[in-house]
């Protein structure tokens, strides 16, 4: 019977022997020359000096041909030895190769991730380096390429590289977050203005949804009680102006460049309408900034923020507080259910309204709106703030004296004008440091809800930003 192996084996070892017979054979001539040339030059005289002129036989001189057939002869001898276990030896030969090739392909593609690898991190490195150069509370001549160059960089990046984005400032929610729809949304940075124009201006939120209920909402109710006035928008922040135009190319005004368009459309009457809520850090910004272009209208009007006046101490309370108080709250019992804030209360609930905070001394605005809660008799309502300022606003003092006053579920809601970056990450994100977390980490209560609504969608505020801006036009 043929034996595939057994004739492989025969066919390399008869090779073997050729080729050393074939060795053999070309030594035997070459030694036999060279015996027989020694003896001619030592019987005759001849001169046996080889002229090293003469062209070498396939351009090797004679030393080297000595020594390749003396290697030649070594390999052959090695050869024929070998002929013996001749299959061991071809399949070591070729384990051996394929394990070079494995290892070599296998340090290849670990080159080639690691190579991958690091362009994707460089990639995800310059759009985070190019956020956070628009992450600024400053415009400048650049900041309009600023913000497309950090769109397009963006973009450019592939699923995976958007996740490896991180900087100061920057991470993938910044331009990958889903804030709803800015489409929706009305910048109200329009030319022709005319003579009468009420500038409403915002601190701002990049979150669409709540800058078309909240913010534009104030806007469309202040427009529709005055038909015969054009409104504007302002923000103030510029961060935020510039994540909307990267993100959305939807372009709003800052304060000095709003100002700049009442001027150059020959605005001569202006009423500017804050939509913050308090006489705070922003509320001054903003005065000081119209004061520098008050000499540029026949008139120029302020209104009161949400608010309205501070005061001096803790207990002191006013209308637009009173109104707040009824307002919020019963938007939020209406929320979460229940026909009226008693309802709640025998249901173990109570609502915290979480504010900003602030360290300037408009802070005591909060202290006066629990003090107001308190005066309503709104006994399972409690005032916080992100900040935690004044301290007894702060997150875990706010826990403490909820639980003390014997609640068993809470509703957290933000006082606050938008529901924007502070609502959805400060108090209802995952984060352990969230308000949501915390509470919920307390162990001290069963249930742990939340409402992200801002104030600015509320019909009776609204009306009261419309009451505020009327009563500046008097």
């Amino acid at each position: 019977m043929w034996n595939a192996e057994a004739t492989e084996a025969f066919c390399i070892r008869f090779l073997c022997v050729q080729t050393l017979y074939l060795i053999q054979e070309r030594v035997f001539v070459f030694v036999a020359k060279n015996m027989f040339l020694t003896y001619i030059f030592k019987n005759t005289g001849a001169d046996p000096k080889i002229k090293r002129d003469r062209t070498s036989v396939r351009g090797g001189s004679m030393k080297k041909r000595i020594v390749a057939i003396v290697l030649a002869t070594v390999l052959g001898a090695v050869g024929i030895t070998g002929c013996g276990n001749t299959q061991a030896t071809v399949e070591s030969t070729v384990q051996a190769g394929s394990e070079a090739q494995t290892t070599q392909a296998a340090e290849t593609t670990t080159a080639a991730a690691e190579s991958s690898e690091d362009a994707d991190q460089a990639a995800a490195d310059e759009a985070a380096a190019l956020i956070d150069a628009i992450y600024v509370q400053e415009r400048t001549e650049n900041t309009d390429k600023q913000c497309a160059d950090a769109k397009a960089a963006w973009d450019a990046l592939t699923d995976a590289q958007k996740e490896l984005v991180e900087g100061e400032n920057a991470d993938p929610d910044y331009f990958g977050r889903d804030t709803g729809d800015a489409s929706k949304d009305d910048p109200r940075n329009q030319d022709e203005i005319g003579e009468n124009e009420i500038l409403v201006v915002s601190f701002g939120t990049s979150f669409n949804d709540s800058r078309v209920a909240d913010i534009k909402g104030i806007e469309d109710a202040i427009a529709a009680a005055n038909p015969d006035w054009s409104v504007r928008r302002a923000f103030t922040a510029q961060i935020i102006i510039n994540h909307i135009q990267a993100r959305d190319d939807e372009h709003i005004d800052n304060v000095e460049q709003a100002l700049d368009r009442a001027v150059a459309n020959g605005v001569k009457n202006l009423v500017v309408q804050p939509t913050h809520l308090m006489h705070g850090a922003e509320y001054d910004e903003l005065m000081e900034a119209v004061e520098t272009y008050k000499d540029q209208f026949a008139s120029v009007k302020v209104a009161e923020p949400l608010l309205g006046e501070v005061g001096d101490e803790a207990t002191v309370v006013n209308d637009d507080k009173k109104a707040v108080a009824e307002d919020l709250t019963a938007e939020a019992v209406k929320t979460a259910g229940y026909d009226s804030l008693d309802a709640a209360k025998e249901d173990g609930v109570a609502f915290v309204f979480m504010g900003h905070g602030t360290s300037h001394t408009a802070k005591v605005s909060y202290s006066q709106m629990q003090t107001q809660m308190n005066e309503l008799g709104y006994e399972n309502v409690f005032i916080g703030t992100v900040e935690g300022e004044p301290e007894e606003t702060a997150c875990e003092e706010v826990i403490k004296a909820v639980a003390e006053a014997g609640y068993t579920k809470v509703v957290l809601r933000p006082l606050m004008v938008v529901a924007g970056d502070h609502a959805n990450n400060d108090m209802a994100g995952e984060d352990e440091d969230s308000w949501l977390s915390q509470f919920n980490a307390s162990g001290k209560f069963d249930i742990v809800d939340t409402q992200i609504a801002g104030l600015g969608g509320i019909k009776a505020i609204q009306d009261l930003y419309v009451a505020h801006t009327a009563a500046a036009m008097k």
